[in-house]
């Protein structure tokens, strides 16, 4: 549209209003092609596929270390059930005995070293650390030694060496007899304070 007025001085409608809105600071409105409402809707959906990314491998990590500690446990229990199939071969049940030692408060008797012997023959001669004898003091059982004889006759002699009464050299022997036939045979060692002598004294019996 053309405006012509005194003068005939012709304006273009377009020029003034491109003119106006320079004036007043206004720039026109574009509306977003279809390639940007495109590229809009791809970022979006990437950022909704992110969100949706980071909690799986949340999970994944979380499957990983159930795994690991599955895998673990059946470690543990491979490794147990190796170990009873090696002792079974090693110690079979016709010809295996044990020997289990457990020991009282320890009042008069500080255990230094025990000796296993049986039918005369050493089988077994073990020195014990401080920690090792407070456990035994707390209740707990050592499997001494374990080992196969002969179908017959045996006697199984333990020999206690520590410090006793009077913070003396000690040393002891206790035997038992016992019969092996196609069953094992456990024989436990136990060394109790008798408060009414004031001296520890020395057991051997068969389980």
């Amino acid at each position: 549209m053309v405006f012509c007025l005194m003068g005939a001085h012709c304006v273009h409608a377009q020029s003034i209003s491109e003119e106006l809105e320079k004036g007043l600071g206004l720039s026109p409105v574009t509306q977003p092609s279809d390639n940007q409402a495109n590229d809009s809707e791809e970022q979006a959906t990437a950022s909704q596929t992110l969100q949706d990314i980071v909690p799986s491998n949340t999970n994944s990590q979380q499957n990983l270390s159930e795994q690991i500690e599955s895998l673990k446990q059946a470690m543990v229990n491979l490794n147990r059930d190796l170990f009873i199939l090696e002792e079974d071969l090693l110690f079979p049940a016709s010809t295996q005995v044990a020997v289990y030692l457990s020991m009282d408060v320890g009042e008069y008797f500080a255990l230094d070293a025990v000796e296993i012997r049986i039918n005369g023959k050493v089988k077994t001669h073990y020195l014990y650390t401080e920690r090792q004898v407070n456990a035994l003091y707390r209740g707990g059982v050592q499997r001494l030694y374990v080992g196969n004889v002969n179908q017959g006759e045996h006697e199984l002699t333990a020999y206690f060496v520590g410090i006793g009464p009077e913070k003396r050299e000690y040393k002891r022997a206790v035997s038992v007899q016992f019969s092996k036939h196609e069953d094992p045979v456990a024989v436990a060692l136990n060394v109790i304070d008798s408060s009414q002598k004031q001296q520890p004294l020395f057991e051997a019996k068969v389980l």
